[in-house]
């Protein structure tokens, strides 16, 4: 057969394909049309958002037959869900609870809790504090009621302590910094401890948040403690609410909140704002930074022969030895 032929056969041979196709039998499943192979913007955009549209309508299609058909929600698993158990975890049950309240009554802070003492703290630096290390320690002072802020004057950590004790302070805030930014802070209960390290970071003042801090009253503001389920984590939550008044001014709707999540402490200070009855607002006041625990120490800040109940220095990969371990 001649190239010729060819040619005249292939018209026979399209018209037969043509009638197969009209029958239907031999037509191919067309495959899925790729948005993001369009070319043209604004059809490839119309396009997305009817498929995002309708993908829509069909999950909420699907979660309403799951509400009527009583389908249980089924809950994500997080690191926290998965978390190692701690031995040292508070349970509550009243044999716990009883011990628990019976070791509080003899600790150093019962002086606080049994409001035999009224909370005065004093407020200091490291030597030559940067302008935003002064400002956050004053931003402190408007916060925590009762509370004074000086510089040290090249005055060790113990000599101040000594001298606050003579004072009659009940708690001693030192203030670290680097590259003239607040990184560290350290807190020690007058007069027999414990010492607690903490390392700063996202600090933000009240200027950085584009807050006035006129806002902050004088009122005594309330304080939560969200998240310490450990002997330890209730150690540092009661140290730091030893900080504050333990009779709040509730009238002035201020709230100092410390939220432990993964052993990360979130300070925030916020306002009520009531709008209605029913409703309420929080307005955030500031200052805002995040505390992570170094060391707790017994009795006094002593960095040479002082006894650690806890430590993060020096073998952090024997300690962090998973993700899924909290220690507050």
């Amino acid at each position: 057969m001649s190239k010729f032929d060819r040619r005249e056969d292939s018209p026979e041979s399209s018209s037969e394909s043509e009638e197969e196709v009209g029958e239907g039998t031999l037509v191919p499943d067309r495959k899925p049309e790729r948005i993001s192979l369009i070319k043209n913007k604004d059809v490839r955009k119309a396009k997305f958002a009817k498929a995002k549209e309708a993908k829509t309508r069909k999950k909420k299609a699907l979660k309403k037959k799951r509400e009527k058909e009583g389908v249980e929600k089924q809950v994500p698993h997080t690191i926290e869900s998965l978390r190692v158990p701690d031995e040292t975890t508070i349970n509550i049950t009243e044999e716990k609870q009883l011990e628990t309240e019976k070791d509080h009554e003899l600790d150093e802070l019962s002086t606080y809790f049994s409001r035999e003492v009224e909370p005065k703290v004093l407020i200091t630096y490291c030597d030559n504090p940067h302008k935003r290390t002064r400002i956050f320690g004053r931003e402190l002072t408007r916060i925590i009621p009762n509370s004074l802020s000086l510089y040290r004057n090249r005055s060790g950590a113990k000599k101040i302590m000594q001298s606050a004790i003579k004072e009659g302070f009940t708690d001693v805030i030192i203030i670290n910094e680097d590259m003239s930014k607040p990184n560290g802070l350290l807190l020690t209960h007058l007069p027999n401890g414990p010492t607690a390290h903490f390392r700063l970071s996202n600090v933000k003042i009240t200027p950085e948040l584009r807050r006035n801090y006129k806002e902050i009253g004088n009122c005594r503001p309330e304080v939560i403690l969200n998240n310490f389920t450990t002997r330890l984590g209730l150690t540092v939550s009661r140290m730091l609410a030893s900080l504050f008044h333990y009779d709040p001014e509730f009238k002035g709707r201020r709230a100092v909140t410390f939220h432990n999540q993964r052993d990360y402490i979130f300070f925030r200070h916020h306002r009520y704002q009531f709008r209605n009855e029913k409703r309420a607002a929080l307005r955030e006041l500031g200052p805002r930074f995040t505390m992570k625990l170094r060391s707790l120490q017994h009795g006094l800040f002593d960095s040479k022969s002082g006894e650690y109940e806890w430590t993060a220095e020096g073998r952090r990969h024997e300690i962090e030895t998973s993700r899924r371990k909290f220690f507050l």
